[in-house]
């Protein structure tokens, strides 16, 4: 048991700060209260400090992109076939990957990571937490989304090889052929009705695409322009699927259409590019407060170890200078990526039930020269100053 006292509480369920104890049982919130007088094995004296939900890193390639030893340890792209929904995320994660000390340094407790973007479908992605030896253990919630891809990426890894599809009409037609086939391979496995003789043989591609067409898991979409949104949420409205976006880059450009669009949200990120394609020439940091204003949900994502996980407060703070209100640039870091992907019954705020994930730090995370005082995942403390 442990209680964290007298701290400055941002629960993320509200725009107010408080001023709070929290008791923390089996790796739980057990209480979250202006005074708790009980008992506890530890005491937390957070004085003088902020307490807030753990950082989400809402889109990372960590554990999958090994960076410290190369082009070994990049896993994250199966190059073979541009069509690869069977993947998953979770089978190449190396929890020992140094961006995890890095996170957890940082106060980033919950990453999602998965596949790379070099396919039109790629796999699933996982939500994990940043401490812990044995991915099984770390996960938070499995299959959050089914990745996928529109636009340069594709374009670069098989058009300029000369392999199907080479152009973005290309990518659309791919990918409205694999979920007419998946659509059918569904509907005669539902006739069969559990008999083996009458089902279709096993397709694993088909069998990755059944929880999409379900509705169960999400795509995720990688896409910079504007056009390239579009594309993507014209065929989920054709096979009525849920959908997000990464990058989102030019999402200010058609910000009242993806509220029209009732998407799941956009996950921002990394916006510290000048824009290294042309497809990232519409980068700024104005889209965060652009999108928060037509009611368009996001989050922030680094891309780690694309860029450093340690970045992701700074690229919340940039998006506050350009205009987004520090309460929203908050709820971008912790349970809006919660939300967006359906795990905020467990983590992304401070309520009781809750993993105790949890973020003290001397100042906002906003301010430049803030550093993480003690980061807490399960209860337990992983890191401290």
């Amino acid at each position: 048991m442990l209680l964290i006292k007298n701290g400055l509480v941002f629960t993320a369920t509200s725009d107010e700060f408080i001023r709070a104890d929290i008791l923390i049982k089996n790796g739980k919130i057990a209480a979250l209260a202006p005074t708790i007088n009980e008992e506890a094995a530890e005491i937390i004296d957070a004085a003088g400090r902020l307490v807030m939900p753990g950082l989400i890193d809402a889109h990372t390639h960590m554990g999958i992109m090994e960076n410290e030893i190369g082009p070994a340890g990049y896993d994250n792209n199966e190059m073979g076939d541009p069509i690869s929904p069977q993947l998953r995320g979770i089978d190449c994660i190396n929890p020992e990957t140094r961006s995890f000390a890095d996170a957890r340094k940082t106060g980033v407790t919950t990453v999602v990571t998965g596949v790379g973007s070099q396919n039109i479908l790629g796999g699933t992605h996982v939500a994990i937490k940043t401490a812990g030896y044995r991915v099984d253990d770390m996960v938070v919630k499995n299959h959050v989304a089914m990745k996928c891809a529109f636009g340069e990426n594709p374009k670069k890894s098989y058009g300029f090889r000369g392999i199907y599809p080479i152009t973005r009409m290309g990518q659309a037609a791919i990918f409205r052929e694999t979920l007419f086939r998946a659509r059918d391979y569904l509907k005669a496995k539902e006739a069969a009705n559990g008999d083996l003789a009458l089902m279709p043989p096993v397709d694993m591609k088909m069998e990755g695409l059944i929880p999409v067409l379900k509705g169960e898991v999400p795509l995720k979409a990688h896409a910079h322009r504007h056009d390239d949104m579009m594309n993507a949420i014209r065929i989920a409205k054709e096979f009525d699927l849920k959908i997000l976006f990464i990058h989102a880059t030019a999402g200010h450009l058609i910000a009242k259409q993806l509220k029209e669009a009732n998407i799941l949200g956009c996950i921002l990120g990394p916006t510290f590019s000048d824009g290294g394609k042309f497809e990232m020439k519409d980068v700024t940091f104005e889209t965060h407060a652009i999108l928060q204003k037509a009611g368009v949900k996001f989050a922030f994502q680094t891309d780690a170890p694309i860029s450093p996980v340690e970045h992701l407060p700074l690229m919340a703070a940039l998006a506050v200078r350009s205009g987004l209100g520090e309460t929203d640039a908050l709820k971008a870091l912790t349970i809006n990526a919660a939300e967006i992907y359906g795990f905020d019954d467990k983590v992304g705020s401070l309520e009781v039930g809750k993993d105790a994930d949890i973020l003290i730090c001397e100042v906002s995370p906003l301010e430049f020269d803030a550093q993480a005082w003690k980061v807490l995942i399960d209860g337990k403390v992983v890191y401290s100053a």
